[in-house]
């Protein structure tokens, strides 16, 4: 791993990271936030952010402000970027497919299969790097934004004792009924809709038993809350089943950053409850 970038923030260290990875097959940067205490030496808890459709690792760094919060509670933070990219790596003109549209799944389908594979980097080599070259202990949780928050609730649903906790910012809930899940499924999984299941939160949560208590907050302004979201449809699964869930609906908000930044201190200090007890 090569370090990129490093900047001081509230006492700690932003951090930008460059590794060839084996998942992707391609270079891959993260972004990795070390609070004071694992400066000082200390093992500290890894939350884990996914980001949304065209995003790198650098947006939820420079525009969330979770540093500040991060650096209370002692909790690393990682940001790793949206998909693998580069030259030779399959991609499409549209912002919903391909580099910046990775989906958090590993593609079974040509010519995505040989790069996408970001279940994978997420779950597997990501933590296992992390606790390697970092003072982080092997508590995790997860969370992120739109797509991210799709990754975010599926990862922790489908990988049992992985992550902690979770968390959610305007999540894609159901990806396999919404325009840029049908799309993206189907070119990463194919037209097999029994395949799509397996990545969808709502569906899960209908068939696992897996009971990690959720956070979802989601703005009722937000321009793609009815078409591509759809938090009811979340809702309504986990009152069929008795899965934990607070969705809060906040007025006003829309599906930006001044949103996620705005409620950000409550995300880390869910995570930070389950996290350091």
């Amino acid at each position: 791993m090569k370090r990129i970038e490093h900047h001081a923030s509230f006492g700690g260290s932003q951090e930008v990271w460059q590794h060839a990875s084996k998942s992707t097959g391609t270079e891959m940067k993260v972004a990795v936030y070390l609070p004071p205490a694992a400066l000082a030496g200390q093992k500290c808890p890894v939350l884990y952010w996914l980001s949304g459709l065209t995003c790198t690792e650098q947006n939820f760094i420079t525009k969330a402000g979770a540093q500040q919060y991060a650096a209370v509670h002692g909790l690393i933070l990682v940001a790793p970027d949206t998909s693998p990219r580069g030259e030779g790596v399959a991609n499409d003109e549209a912002y919903d497919l391909g580099q910046g549209a990775g989906f958090y799944l590993n593609a079974t389908q040509a010519p995505w299969s040989r790069h996408f594979r970001m279940e994978d980097y997420v779950v597997e080599e990501l933590p296992s790097l992390i606790e390697q070259h970092f003072p982080a202990s092997s508590m995790r949780g997860i969370f992120g934004h739109s797509m991210g928050g799709h990754g975010a609730l599926t990862l922790a649903l489908r990988h049992p004792g992985r992550f902690q906790s979770v968390s959610a910012f305007s999540p894609i809930v159901a990806p396999s009924r919404v325009p840029w899940g049908r799309k993206a499924f189907a070119a990463y999984l194919g037209e097999d809709t029994a395949a799509w299941k397996a990545h969808d939160a709502v569906e899960l949560i209908s068939s696992s038993q897996v009971r990690v208590p959720l956070l979802v907050d989601q703005g009722d302004a937000d321009e793609f809350l009815a078409e591509q979201l759809r938090p009811e449809l979340l809702r309504e699964a986990c009152e069929k089943t008795g899965h934990a869930l607070t969705l809060n609906m906040r007025p006003g908000y829309d599906h930006s950053y001044y949103f996620i930044a705005s409620f950000m201190e409550q995300h880390v200090a869910h995570h930070a409850r389950a996290l350091l007890g």
